[in-house]
């Protein structure tokens, strides 16, 4: 990943991530994990246990995240690609607060790479 400038004086290290649109340029640099079903994930915060996470997670073509329930807000933004759900077809640039509650299944024929934050961690059904 493209490192940040330091800023010795910041209470905390911060997390910067340049050229977010262009990630599909840089995106070998991420050091992806295997998640669910052909994606991969790399989780900037959080544990996805308990508590607020943030995540780019990368679909591979043809690949999904199963059917999920979000007991508290999910904001998903798509970075490059395209995403569908049982709501919509999600291309490039979008950018969807689902609300505590929304139970979907995600999936990319093409494949895609998305930056997510939720204040809960999800609970596959």
């Amino acid at each position: 990943m493209k490192a940040a400038a330091e800023n010795i004086d910041a209470p905390y290290a911060s997390i910067d991530l340049p050229d977010l649109f262009r990630v599909e340029e840089w995106q070998d640099e991420i050091p992806w994990q295997p998640f669910v079903n052909g994606a991969e994930i790399h989780r900037l915060y959080g544990d996805g246990k308990e508590g607020p996470t943030a995540v780019l997670i990368r679909f591979r073509e043809e690949s999904q995240v199963p059917v999920h329930l979000h007991p508290g807000y999910e904001h998903l933004f798509i970075l490059a690609g395209e995403q569908r759900d049982q709501n919509a077809i999600r291309r490039r640039g979008a950018f969807t607060v689902s609300p505590p509650g929304t139970v979907h299944g995600v999936s990319s024929k093409a494949g895609t790479i998305v930056l997510v934050i939720y204040e809960k961690p999800v609970v596959f059904l």
